[in-house]
């Protein structure tokens, strides 16, 4: 009796044993197959690639030369689209932006029926207003179009507003018309 028990745990180890080996098997088949395929990659010499940079004639530009040819004026100003001409906030941004002033800002005024461009200065700086009024081809003496309004919660230091009368800015206008 001892002798099936024994008999029979041997065949039940040798089917767990069949089990493995074929487990190992394939695993080990699997392997060679990784293998073959890594050594066909490293092998595979492909197409040659020359490249070729180009020459530069004159060395790159530093910002500081940059700034120097194109200064920047410190001075913050918002275009706002009061005549309802589409697009043109943003147009006039790139022209004041030529003018070497920050525009920071363009969007649509609060309507579109503003009969008079208007420049309002935002603080206390008279320099910024001047030099955003004189870009645009105005006087500081005119009262038509410019305002002083202190509102430093707007983060700006001059509001543009756009009216109706925007052909009347020549410089303006040709640099808009030509867009």
């Amino acid at each position: 009796m001892a002798r099936k028990k024994r008999l029979s745990k041997n065949t039940k180890y040798t089917s767990q044993e069949i089990i493995l080996n074929g487990a190992i098997s394939i695993a080990g088949i699997i392997l060679l197959g990784f293998i073959y395929s890594f050594s066909k990659n490293i092998t595979h010499t492909g197409i040659p690639v020359d490249v070729i940079f180009p020459q530069l004639e004159d060395k790159p530009r530093l910002a500081i030369e940059v700034y120097e040819q194109n200064p920047i004026k410190d001075i913050k100003v918002e275009v706002l689209n009061g005549c309802g001409i589409k697009g043109i906030a943003a147009k006039a941004s790139d022209f004041l932006r030529l003018q070497h002033v920050d525009v920071v800002r363009s969007d649509n005024a609060d309507k579109h029926d503003y009969l008079n461009t208007t420049i309002i200065g935002r603080n206390e700086n008279f320099e910024s207003l001047k030099i955003v009024a004189e870009s645009l081809g105005l006087s500081i003496e005119n009262k038509t179009n410019i305002k002083h309004e202190p509102d430093e919660s707007l983060g700006v230091d001059v509001t543009v507003i756009l009216g109706k009368d925007i052909a009347d800015f020549t410089e303006l206008f040709d640099f808009i018309s030509t867009l």
